[in-house]
């Protein structure tokens, strides 16, 4: 039987969490705001719209892996795995998970929306009856407790697909790889989404698509904090801005003052000149070089590493370093 989703991130507490960041980042001589505040209900949507946009590789790749090497990662990971996903989203790319491994023990999504990880999981409970359902609602780059899980679990394996590896500064995702490692113990391993570094043009059109889906995502943040810390952002005086930054290799996304203004959120005052930005997101894209360091930095060692067929992205299985 499948359990109720257990609450680590409930309200107020999350307020809180969303004001005192906000207001932290916006006082920063850089201003910035945490990308993990993208996912309000209509956040979490609207990134679903931009994983369908043309322009948007990276869904299609790691999919396209999923789906043609699912033996392959299965044969790696081998029987009754407890699955951990962080950040689930709507549960698509799992779906080929559980479809290709053999007889999973159980699958724990974890998520900062709630709403849809709870739509998600009792669909996934219904479509996976064999298959222990464990949803948690928790910020995944916070401390977390896993809940219960069945045990004759041979080993946990976290999933971290997409290219949310690549929101962290290189330092960053190592140290959250290291958290990672803790919680699927020494048996462990990892099934990690990285996007790869290519030409400028494909990532500049990327996050900006031409039906401008990237650019109301990101839009939505200040409507989000007009809505739930009072704010009061023009949103017709900010603009969506992203392109790839080559000598960091990523891609940078923000919003840009339009004009100069003052803006209240949270009951504090911030003045914006005319073309400053909030930075919201950054992508590291990798290249081999980039990769090869980032799995020994956290305890891990690549057991496989997987690209599609035009060698845009990589599906890695890694495992715990003896």
């Amino acid at each position: 039987m499948n359990a109720s989703l257990r609450d680590q991130h409930p309200e107020p507490s999350g307020a809180a969490e969303l004001r005192e960041q906000v207001v932290q980042g916006l006082r920063a001589a850089t201003k910035t705001l945490a990308p993990k505040f993208f996912y309000d209900d209509r956040g979490a949507a609207l990134f679903e719209r931009i994983c369908e946009q043309p322009e948007y590789y990276l869904t299609r790749a790691e999919l396209e892996i999923l789906t043609t090497r699912g033996s392959d990662i299965a044969a790696v990971i081998g029987p009754d795995a407890a699955l951990i996903e962080y950040g689930s989203g709507a549960g698509i790319k799992v779906r080929l998970l559980l479809d290709a491994l053999e007889r999973p023990a159980s699958y724990t999504p974890v998520d900062i929306s709630q709403r849809q990880l709870a739509n998600v999981s009792a669909a996934l409970g219904r479509e996976y009856p064999d298959v222990v359902i464990r949803p948690v609602c928790a910020d995944y780059t916070s401390r977390f407790d896993l809940p219960p899980l069945p045990s004759r679990a041979s080993r946990r394996v976290a999933f971290f697909p997409g290219s949310t590896i690549g929101n962290f500064h290189p330092a960053e995702a190592a140290a959250f790889l290291q958290r990672v490692r803790h919680v699927i113990g020494q048996n462990g391993m990892l099934i990690l989404g990285v996007d790869r570094r290519k030409n400028a043009t494909t990532l500049n059109a990327a996050y900006n698509d031409a039906s401008g889906v990237t650019a109301e995502f990101n839009l939505n943040l200040l409507r989000r904090l007009n809505r739930e810390l009072g704010g009061t952002f023009d949103i017709s005086r900010f603009a969506h801005r992203a392109f790839f930054n080559e000598e960091l290799s990523r891609v940078e996304m923000h919003l840009e003052s339009l004009t100069s203004q003052v803006v209240h959120v949270a009951g504090e005052a911030f003045s914006f000149d005319r073309g400053e930005t909030i930075w919201t997101e950054s992508s590291y894209k990798y290249d081999r070089v980039m990769f090869d360091e980032l799995p020994s930095m956290a305890g891990f060692e690549v057991a496989e590493l997987l690209t599609d067929s035009d060698d845009r992205f990589w599906v890695a299985i890694l495992r715990v370093a003896a």
